[in-house]
């Protein structure tokens, strides 16, 4: 029964989160707030909120990290695609481990941003404003509202 309970609070928190991020993008002339890999962000965030991976060090970091490097890719590597996304999601992976800020989420930004040869502007809006939105929200509910030890305190 518990597991029900898990994967139905999970899902609406799912709902409620991404729900906010597509409302400011899609609502309001503030600008883009989704970034795909934050759905996958939020299996960690709701279903596994005690996971060193679900830890706000690592959601932001771990965006931020293979974002950046999927931009260095895209912008100073001249090579074609199908080498520039191996090469920036290997990098992004390899530099979040060193780090230690491993979102396993944040793994796609490389793909998206060289795919959608995305602007600087990218990392401001949606990976660092988006970031701290999600961040704050598993905060405050599962914190407040599941009454969970979150962040950890590992």
């Amino acid at each position: 029964m518990g597991n029900i309970k898990q994967s139905f609070l999970a899902g609406l928190f799912s709902i409620i989160t991404i729900g906010i991020l597509t409302g400011l993008t899609y609502k309001t002339e503030l600008g883009i707030f989704l970034l795909a890999s934050f759905g996958s962000s939020m299996v960690l965030l709701y279903g596994y909120p005690e996971s060193p991976f679900a830890q706000p060090k690592n959601v932001f970091f771990g965006h931020v990290t293979t974002t950046l490097v999927g931009l260095f890719v895209l912008y100073l590597i001249p090579l074609p695609i199908f080498l520039t996304i191996p090469l920036a999601v290997g990098l992004g992976v390899g530099l979040m481990i060193l780090f230690n800020v491993t979102h396993p989420p944040a793994g796609g930004n490389p793909i998206i941003v060289i795919i959608g040869s995305v602007s600087l502007d990218y990392l401001l809006s949606p990976v660092i404003t988006g970031s701290v939105i999600i961040i704050v929200f598993a905060i405050v509910i599962n914190r407040f509202i599941l009454k969970k030890i979150y962040p950890s305190k590992k």
